[in-house]
């Protein structure tokens, strides 16, 4: 009992020294809205980090003192860090907003226009520029069918057929 205790402990204390670097994408098409709904869940503080890595303006998305300033550093962010194919067709984001639920910001997408959802094609290096042991990992819903992916730095794309 006490060897397991131990054991539990020493591994504790590695992962709370090597910390764990993931974002999780989910994207959902809704076809009676003929929208691409598209969810992003990173860890606050990898965000904030890698935004103000890249900016001369202090990022705080928790308690931001310019709200519009914070929504335009993310949507920047994210739009030019996945990049989405559908149909063979690039995609436009709209940006929707973000939220913070507990230690994560989720920021929210849609691309209008998406009657059919027959391929997906992904490009995605999110927060690479910050983490080499960045993981993402996609959920895609589409006609009542759920697929995952998962993209280690430094892969970056993949396609999807529905």
């Amino acid at each position: 009992m006490a060897n397991i205790m131990v054991q539990w402990l020493i591994t504790a204390s590695f992962a709370m020294l090597h910390p764990f670097f993931v974002s999780v994408i989910d994207i959902n098409h809704n076809a009676k809205e003929a929208t691409a709904e598209i969810s992003i869940r990173i860890f606050t503080d990898d965000i904030e980090k890698t935004i103000q890595k890249n900016s001369s303006v202090t990022i705080d998305v928790v308690h931001p003192i310019n709200k519009l300033l914070i929504n335009q550093k993310l949507e920047e962010y994210i739009v030019k860090h996945l990049r989405l194919k559908i149909n063979d067709a690039n995609v436009k984001f709209n940006f929707i907003g973000y939220e913070i639920i507990k230690e994560s910001t989720w920021i929210y997408f849609e691309v209008a226009g998406i009657k059919e959802l027959n391929k997906i094609e992904v490009d995605c290096n999110i927060l690479y520029d910050f983490e080499t042991s960045q993981i993402n990992i996609f959920h895609l819903k589409n006609k009542g069918e759920e697929k995952s992916f998962k993209l280690d730095y430094p892969e970056r794309t993949f396609k999807m057929n529905f």
